[in-house]
Parts: C-alpha cells; sequence; structure tokens
C-alpha cells in the first residue's frame, strides 16, 4: 500500500515552530495496528489519517505514538491544509470524527497569509478532586485545578510559572488521567490574553509544542473569568505556537497557519 503522506507545521508561521502533525491520505483506513504503527514511527504527537467520503466530506482519525486520541486540533489544521495543498475547492472543509463533526475554514488576510479556523466543541472545566501527586509533579505547591471532558485545567498566577515549569515526566505519567492530560495556564503578557503549556505522557506526549484540541477547555474557562469572547493565545513550548480563538456559544473557533516541511509517501 502506498499512501500519500504530509509533515506539516501547525498554529506557525514559519517552519521548525509550532506543532509537527503528520497527515495521512488513504482510499480507506488500513486496521487500527497499521495506523497505530505508522504514529509511533512519525513520532509525532499526532497523526492524522483522513479519508474521503462520497459525499464530498472526510473521515478523519487521530493517533499519538501509543493511543488513538478522541480530538486533535493541531493534526486537523495540518490534514485541512494538507488538502489544500492538493487543490481541495470546498471550504469549509468537513471531518466526520469520534467527536462529531469538525469543520474547518480558510481565510487569507489583508497581507494575503493564509489562516485556517477549526469550529470544535466547547469542553468547559469544572471543579474536582485533585490526583494525588499531580502537583507535585508539576512542580507545583499550590494552584487552582479543574476537569474538562478529558483534560485536568491548572491555572496558575502569572504566565512566568507557566514558562518555568519544569515538571517531573515520569511522576506524571504514573498518575491516572485516563486519555487525557494536565493543561496549565496563566493570563497573558503583552498583546497575549493567556498562556499554556499542555503535558500528557499517558499518551506518548511529554509535552505538546502547540495544542488546538485544550482551546475547547481554556476558551470557556477564560471567558468566564474576563468576559471576553476571543483570546490572542500563546503556547510557551520550546517551539512555541499561537493561535486565536474565540467562544460562540457551545463552540469554539481555533485558528491559526500552517506550514509544510515534507510531502512524500508511505509504503507499507
Amino acid at each position: 500500500m502506498s499512501i500519500s503522506y504530509y509533515q506539516i507545521d501547525s498554529f506557525a508561521s514559519e517552519l521548525f515552530a509550532g506543532n509537527p502533525a503528520g497527515v495521512c491520505l488513504l482510499p480507506a483506513f488500513p486496521v487500527n495496528d497499521v495506523m497505530q504503527k505508522i504514529a509511533a514511527e512519525n513520532r509525532h504527537s499526532e497523526t492524522a489519517f483522513v479519508v474521503a467520503r462520497a459525499d464530498g466530506d472526510f473521515d478523519l482519525r487521530w493517533f499519538t505514538p501509543v493511543v488513538e486520541d478522541d480530538l486533535c486540533g493541531h493534526a486537523t489544521l495540518a490534514a485541512a491544509y494538507a488538502l489544500s495543498l492538493r487543490g481541495h475547492g470546498i471550504w469549509p472543509v468537513r471531518f466526520h470524527t469520534v467527536s462529531g463533526l469538525l469543520t474547518v475554514n480558510r481565510h487569507h488576510d489583508r497581507r494575503d497569509r493564509e489562516r485556517f479556523e477549526m469550529d470544535f466543541p466547547s469542553r468547559p472545566a469544572v471543579s474536582c478532586e485533585i490526583p494525588t501527586g499531580l502537583l507535585s509533579a508539576l512542580g507545583l505547591e499550590m494552584a487552582e485545578v479543574m476537569r474538562g471532558t478529558r483534560d485536568f485545567l491548572i491555572v496558575a498566577n502569572h504566565a512566568g510559572i507557566v514558562r518555568n515549569l519544569k515538571p517531573d515526566i515520569a511522576a506524571l505519567a504514573n498518575i491516572d488521567m485516563g486519555i487525557g492530560g494536565a493543561i496549565i495556564t496563566a493570563a497573558g503578557e503583552n498583546d497575549v490574553d493567556y498562556v499554556c503549556r499542555f503535558f500528557a505522557p499517558s499518551e506518548g506526549i511529554d509535552e505538546d509544542p502547540g495544542t488546538g484540541s485544550i482551546q475547547c477547555t481554556l476558551a470557556p474557562y477564560w471567558a468566564g473569568r474576563t468576559g471576553k469572547q476571543t483570546f490572542r493565545v500563546q503556547q510557551l513550548s520550546s517551539r512555541g505556537a499561537r493561535m486565536l480563538c474565540t467562544l460562540v456559544g457551545d463552540r469554539v473557533k481555533i485558528a491559526g497557519e500552517a506550514k509544510l516541511y515534507l510531502e512524500g509517501t508511505i509504503n507499507i
């Protein structure tokens, strides 16, 4: 089998920034074991598998190096970008996923920069018990902790704490967080409304460089705290990532740029 393959840096205005994602375009999904092995071989935090439907829509699945994921932003953006490179002409593109119908639209700004805007479900966080060892594994003594549909949300006092955090990844991996991980956030600085980082070692992702799915929890949290609906977001990973998020009812719009790094063929 020959698979059209793309490696794309999502949430980045230039190469070697944002979050790399693999995108496989196929006529049909292989068996799960094959997709999992491809994702493990790619070693990106996520690989997207995209299959065209007869109605013009697409089926979409995401795999980390160790599990199938239930929602991924940067690989969805990368999938839409890969389709645009192949001349897909119907926008917004519609992806059918385990998390429902997700759409991605394409826009150009005044400087003709291309931006992709995803429409994702809101996943507000609620109060919860703090898992034993979570804060100490993150290197924190005290923090507000909540939980969304999938991830724990930890709110720090200022952006410097988020930036300088050095978690114990091995300890974090031993905490039962299900399929999710730990989002760390704080109010932003300068032109940024809030900052964040994301750790999900149980999914095979020690730290994700740029994460769209966590904005489904972050945007409603910061909307409730600030009264705003639109946010300029910076993810403070070593690669760095920026996105624009807007809360619209029970949906979150997540917009960012993307850059093609590699195009080729996987032969299995």
